[in-house]
């Protein structure tokens, strides 16, 4: 199992445009059209499926709102940020 990030620890690694949120980490990406955001959505629980760690995905009209955290471990590990660089590289790609 992973072992809970400390404050500090989540502060230095929290990634771009990731914000922290109790023992969640969040982000909302917007997109120009409903579908590039279902198409992301797709592509987000994809990524989740192949590492194991599946976040909390929000799907609205231009936006979609990425949520992570470690639920065996009640809060935010290293295994939250990695999925959150995954999710970021992918969508810059």
């Amino acid at each position: 199992m992973a072992d809970l990030l400390s404050d500090d620890e989540i502060e230095d690694q929290l990634p771009e445009a990731w914000e922290r949120e109790g023992d969640e980490i969040a982000r909302t990406y917007e997109f120009d059209d409903y579908l590039h955001g279902v198409n992301f959505a797709q592509m987000v629980g994809e990524i989740s499926q192949a590492q194991f760690h599946h976040p909390e995905i929000i799907i609205g009209y231009k936006t979609v709102e990425i949520r992570l955290t470690t639920h065996d471990e009640g809060g935010i590990t290293d295994a939250d940020i990695e999925m959150a660089e995954l999710i970021n590289a992918e969508q810059a790609a």
